[in-house]
């Protein structure tokens, strides 16, 4: 069944638009009143993630059908990223600063992209700014902020939302909780976190990998 989660996904959980738009005309169409307090809580995200340099956290990661699988994923601003699948799943998402990198330790396959093409840009990509391509919308609850990014110049990369949480001692004053990817097929992914930790020392060796096409570490 594992197997057949990442066949089927692939990176759909990882993979959603993080491309770089001007503002939605529905954005700018919105009452002034509307556009001053969608671009304060822009503003509010903006902090939140800028405001990140170390962070650990629980992660759980569905499709559509319910199919779930869990790890831990470490953080280091700028540019470092890494999922670690719990046992069992082959697979690890680990970027260096320069490049995301996807290693299938099961077929021994190595994959590499610009992290300025990956949907999680804006946590990684220091020129990147969510204010250029992000749209706040409604949640119905004051403590819930979420924001959906894509370029709509490239509905090829899809779409990602990210949920954020009032919470006072978070970077920012604000804790993302959770992301939705929707990829270009409608394949929908959703990454829950949880036990969220920040500014712990963590080296930079934890965003190196093992290459199974050869022995010893990239």
């Amino acid at each position: 069944m594992t197997r057949k989660l990442f066949s089927n996904t692939r990176l759909a959980a990882i993979l959603a638009a993080f491309g770089v738009a001007s503002a939605p005309a529905a954005y700018l169409a919105l009452p002034q009143a509307a556009h001053a307090q969608q671009a304060s809580q822009i503003d509010q995200v903006v902090a939140a993630l800028r405001g990140i340099t170390t962070m650990k956290a629980n992660f759980t990661q569905a499709d559509r059908n319910g199919q779930r699988v869990s790890g831990v994923l470490t953080l280091k601003r700028p540019g470092r990223i890494r999922f670690q699948y719990e046992e069992g799943v082959p697979l690890l998402i680990v970027s260096d600063g320069k490049a995301m990198t996807l290693v299938d330790y099961e077929v021994r396959q190595v994959e590499r992209w610009p992290i300025s093409d990956s949907p999680l840009g804006a946590l990684l990509d220091p020129s990147r700014d969510v204010k250029r391509y992000g749209t706040m919308k409604p949640t119905g609850n004051p403590n819930v902020l979420s924001v959906e990014v894509k370029d709509s110049s490239k509905p090829e990369f899809g779409t990602i939302t990210l949920v954020f949480v009032k919470k006072a001692s978070a970077p920012g004053g604000l804790e993302l909780v959770s992301w939705v990817a929707l990829d270009s097929q409608n394949k929908r992914t959703t990454v829950r976190l949880a036990n969220q930790r920040y500014g712990m020392s963590v080296p930079d060796r934890t965003f190196t990998y093992t290459d199974p096409r050869r022995s010893g570490r990239r």
